[in-house]
């Protein structure tokens, strides 16, 4: 059968294989003694002519920034606001009390409700004098750090799109959450370690899943790694039974090789270059990763900072603690979420509001607390920018005929942030005297996303990306103001 009928016909002669398949395997010895930066010199971009650079190799910012790393601490199902920092003296006295208000959550829209009464007493802390409930004991003597955001407002009242709202600036899939947007712009210091990490509870992933941490219409390299809350921090890190790093090495070195050879600059994969880059990283943190996650490296007294002897806050502690160690090693953003699966598994407290949130700020007060004070301690509080808060708040009123639960609120809630050039100790913006909706300095998600851009020394009306025809940003094309009063 002649070549131009055999379907099998691969376009190589005999000859040809027996040279790449035999006399090659000298090539991949030579390979690992060259290493990779021998071939990083030699790569080339898709046009055929620009050095081939890392996505994730680090970038001068627009301006100083006053940060270079942020941890958010994601309140995953939207704690209620007028039960933790928005004081609401006005509503004592009032429970049970049929009141006109309009509302819109997971239950529609209505004119009035059953009033809840703030279920814990709040008081005055700091020598700022911020108003805390019972619910925060140890965070409480951190409020001289934090800037209380207290007129928040989102577009949705519904978990899955107000999330990806607070994530990447949009209620529909397909965008880069902020964690991309941050590594895409300024890229990572450290490359032997993920540039963005996402921290999960152990019940369970947020609604929506991945897409809270998608690069969306971005190369996957700047979508989030995943570390897990139990076990190995990170999957699939370790290498194939029987297989060395010497072969490992080589494996990395014949794949960018193959591709510098046969690929480019004539036809760029883009797919295999995304893993290769990818390969390499696991390879890069199998060196890298075990050393950063070894918490038994900290102190006794550490530990027990951020609460991990504690059966309630250990597990959110021992994540607080890991972001802690990535912050100093260079990662660029963490984001580690409390609250997973349905229900009480998270804030989300339409039943019973005192069990829930009893139980989410137990495990969270102690590590956040420790957090504050162990980067403030080393110094590093400075650098770090803290971001706190959920999706959204909760009504004033009752959803149900019985019972303290509450439905969502996007139209008033609190958020806070810390550290990072940041202006601590006082609050921003105020909601009604039912905490019903915003009020004064009204903030919107798209002021928070593009001031935590601000001070990373990003400025989102140049950080953008051409997608669809636009050059788009985090905030959108019509930009958003800055909270200045907190800078």
């Amino acid at each position: 059968m002649s070549q131009s009928r055999n379907p099998n016909f691969c376009g190589r002669t005999r000859r040809e294989f027996m040279w790449q398949a035999g006399a090659g395997f000298g090539s991949v010895a030579l390979s690992g003694m060259l290493g990779n930066e021998f071939f990083s010199r030699q790569t080339m971009a898709a046009d055929g002519v620009t050095p081939f650079e890392s996505p994730l190799s680090p970038k001068d910012p627009h301006f100083d920034p006053k940060a270079t790393s942020v941890i958010f601490l994601y309140m995953y199902g939207g704690p209620s606001h007028i039960d933790t920092f928005d004081h609401k003296p006005g509503m004592i006295g009032m429970d049970g009390k049929t009141v006109e208000v309009k509302t819109f959550g997971r239950g529609g829209h209505k004119n009035q409700g059953r009033i809840v009464e703030p279920r814990w007493k709040f008081k005055q802390y700091g020598e700022s004098g911020q108003w805390v409930s019972e619910l925060f004991p140890h965070l409480s003597g951190c409020v001289d750090d934090i800037a209380f955001l207290k007129s928040m407002t989102a577009d949705s009242p519904i978990h899955g799109s107000a999330m990806l709202m607070m994530n990447s600036g949009r209620i529909l899939s397909g965008s880069p959450c902020m964690g991309s947007w941050v590594t895409y712009g300024l890229g990572s210091e450290n490359l032997d370690l993920p540039g963005f990490v996402v921290m999960l509870d152990p019940r369970g992933g947020p609604i929506s899943g991945a897409k809270n941490w998608s690069s969306g219409y971005m190369p996957a390299s700047f979508q989030a790694t995943v570390m897990r809350s139990k076990g190995a921090p990170i999957l699939d890190l370790a290498p194939p039974e029987g297989m060395s790093r010497q072969a490992q090495r080589e494996l990395l070195n014949s794949l960018q090789a193959y591709n510098n050879e046969h690929l480019q600059p004539r036809a760029y994969n883009s797919d295999l270059a995304a893993r290769i880059a990818n390969y390499e990283l696991a390879f890069k943190m199998q060196s890298s990763a075990p050393e950063a996650t070894d918490i038994s490296q900290e102190t006794k007294e550490t530990q027990e900072l951020y609460g991990l002897n504690d059966e309630h806050s250990g597990t959110f502690g021992r994540q607080c603690l890991l972001a802690r160690r990535l912050v100093e090693r260079g990662v660029r953003f963490i984001q580690i979420y409390s609250g997973g699966h349905h229900n009480d598994a998270n804030w989300d407290a339409h039943g019973d509001l005192e069990d829930n949130h009893n139980l989410h700020a137990a495990e969270t007060d102690k590590p956040i607390a420790g957090l504050l004070k162990d980067l403030k301690q080393r110094g590093l509080l400075e650098k770090t920018l803290i971001v706190w808060g959920g999706e959204f708040g909760r009504q004033p009123t009752a959803e149900y005929a019985k019972g303290s639960g509450r439905d969502h609120n996007s139209y008033g809630f609190t958020m806070w942030m810390a550290g990072g050039g940041i202006k601590g100790g006082q609050s921003v913006g105020t909601t009604d005297e039912l905490g019903s909706r915003a009020v004064e300095n009204k903030l919107h998600v798209k002021n928070l996303h593009a001031t935590i851009l601000h001070q990373l020394g990003l400025d989102h009306t140049k950080l953008t990306y051409f997608y669809d025809g636009l050059d788009d940003s985090l905030v959108g094309i019509e930009g958003a103001e800055l909270i200045h009063q907190i800078i």
